[in-house]
């Protein structure tokens, strides 16, 4: 029997859809403060080019969001998405207590759409999750269009955050 669903276009969401820059100054200190820094998100502004191309994806795919973000954020971003028109889907969050690297818990997630459904493609910024994503096969569009933050890197990498 084939599967006439329509693919998968997978989107992360801080500095691919959402524009983290405003909250930055809450990784910056020590010990960093998370709460403020998840806490602020509902204000993050859309990124347009991030924001455009999961509205044309939906054209042709099932939009699915998988972000590093603690499920504890899971009400708060839902309404972000709704807020700024993204199209609705089916969103992946860590677990409040999984401080894995973003790279091993979103291929895991990935991994386990892509047995019942063709991915498309994953949208990331973070290039570590775009490398394992490509060496495992996946279609990749890097978000290179916000600006990088080392705080956010190492929080994704080391802290296994966000």
């Amino acid at each position: 029997m084939t599967d006439t669903r329509p693919p998968l276009a997978v989107f992360d969401l801080d500095n691919t859809l959402a524009d983290t820059a405003h909250r930055q100054h809450f990784l910056q200190t020590r010990p960093r403060n998370w709460d403020a820094f998840f806490a602020a998100a509902p204000q993050d502004p859309p990124i347009p080019q991030g924001v455009a191309l999961a509205v044309e994806s939906a054209g042709e795919c099932e939009v699915v969001y998988l972000t590093g973000r603690p499920e504890r954020c899971r009400r708060d971003t839902l309404q972000w998405l709704a807020a700024h028109g993204l199209p609705e889907g089916r969103v992946h969050m860590r677990g409040d207590a999984d401080r894995r690297p973003a790279r091993f818990t979103k291929l895991e997630i990935l991994r386990r759409l892509a047995r019942t459904r063709e991915v498309r493609m994953l949208v990331d910024d973070d290039e570590l999750v775009c490398e394992a994503a490509e060496r495992a096969g996946f279609t990749v569009v890097r978000a290179r269009w916000a600006a990088p933050s080392a705080e956010l890197r190492a929080a994704q990498e080391r802290e296994g955050r966000t």
